[in-house]
């Protein structure tokens, strides 16, 4: 699909893919507000939301050498039609290689698949509180349309989220 000067390989995923990506998220969920998820879903739960990203939408990995490096996907916004053009996005990446270009490669692989599946416009939300993902959906096009202040309570505290918008 797409393979960076540095080796990293962007791909298609499928449900072998699960196991990785569920621990991939599974200190974001566990040490961090960057999602609202309390509880780590298991690689068989990872594997449905996969299954059902990839009805409509798309959902790729990036590895190096054989190592899961991440994983992005592109999911409804919302269920009403009118909504049916718009989706949302999400992106995590191993932390210890965070920064390095890995979630920049995967949006450039899914965002040109998700316009030839008729997506129009993509939006990730973002906990305002994570700068670098916001330059990283930045640099990746997208713009800040709205920011819901004290939107989610995690780990003790109240967190605001940023909205980005992007065409397609």
């Amino acid at each position: 699909m797409l393979e960076t000067p540095d080796g990293v390989f962007v791909r298609h995923a499928t449900t072998a893919d699960a196991a990785a990506c569920a621990e991939i998220y599974r200190p974001y969920v566990e040490q961090t507000a960057f999602t609202f998820e309390t509880i780590a879903p298991d690689a068989d739960e990872v594997s449905r939301r996969m299954v059902d990203a990839q009805r409509r939408l798309a959902w790729v990995v990036a590895e190096r050498e054989g190592e899961t490096l991440g994983y992005a996907y592109a999911h409804e916004f919302n269920s009403r039609h009118a909504y049916d053009w718009t989706c949302e996005m999400s992106v995590y990446v191993s932390m210890h290689v965070r920064r390095g270009g890995v979630g920049r490669a995967m949006y450039a692989a899914l965002l040109p698949v998700l316009a030839e599946r008729g997506q129009r416009r993509a939006l990730a939300n973002v906990v305002s509180s994570n700068e670098a993902s916001i330059r990283m959906h930045e640099r990746a096009g997208f713009h800040q349309v709205g920011r819901f202040e004290r939107i989610g309570y995690k780990h003790g505290e109240w967190h605001d989220v940023t909205w980005l918008q992007r065409d397609l």
